[in-house]
């Protein structure tokens, strides 16, 4: 019963559902977008949470490594300025990650943001693991971010699970955590977020 509440709100409130129709972005397109944030390689883990009750609603993986890119399973943030490929954003410059928070923060849910200083090494294998996921099925956006983290030397003790802030209370320990809560009071839905931000050429 908790497993179907889960996936009832990771599948139906922010992030995890049905996306639009999203073109496969062709190599070459992604390569003419590619963008490195400046300063260390990090990893943040990026959790949408009811502002009414405090559950989760999506779970999604910002990674600077040699590029930055957000790892968005089965996100529903479609935006023709920002290029996918199977579930995997392209060309994060803080235009685009702004774009991405304030399209997910509304009067109902914030965006809390875990960001943790690693290695190059383990920055450039979370880039692979993302890219060669696939696109993940509805509802699994949380399991599938656990079961990659799982992966990344430094993170193996990482739980599998499928609620959002059960990741988001497990990141929280780690030492070095830097927090960050985002907050709109916007109405509307994750499409609506996505129709209203304006992203520079």
């Amino acid at each position: 019963m908790r497993l179907y509440a889960a996936l009832v709100a990771c599948g139906v409130l922010v992030g995890c559902a049905q996306p639009p129709e999203v073109p496969y972005a062709s190599d070459e397109r992604v390569a003419s977008v590619a963008y490195r944030a400046p300063g260390p390689a990090t990893i943040t883990v990026m959790t949408m949470v009811s502002n009414r009750n405090g559950s989760g609603a999506h779970t999604a993986l910002l990674i600077n490594g040699s590029e930055r890119v957000i790892f968005d399973p089965a996100g529903s943030f479609v935006n023709e300025r920002v290029p996918e490929q199977a579930d995997v954003l392209y060309g994060v410059t803080p235009a685009v990650l702004q774009g991405y928070r304030s399209a997910h923060a509304r009067s109902t849910f914030h965006v809390v943001s875990q960001t943790m200083e690693v290695t190059p090494e383990q920055a450039e294998i979370a880039l692979r693991l993302a890219k060669r996921n696939g696109a993940v099925p509805r509802a699994l956006c949380t399991n599938a971010t656990t079961m990659l983290l799982q992966q990344v030397p430094g993170f193996e003790d990482t739980k599998v699970t499928y609620f959002p802030t059960k990741l988001m209370e497990q990141i929280a320990k780690r030492p070095g955590v830097i927090e960050d809560k985002y907050f709109e009071d916007d109405e509307g839905t994750i499409v609506d977020g996505v129709a209203g931000i304006v992203i520079p050429e």
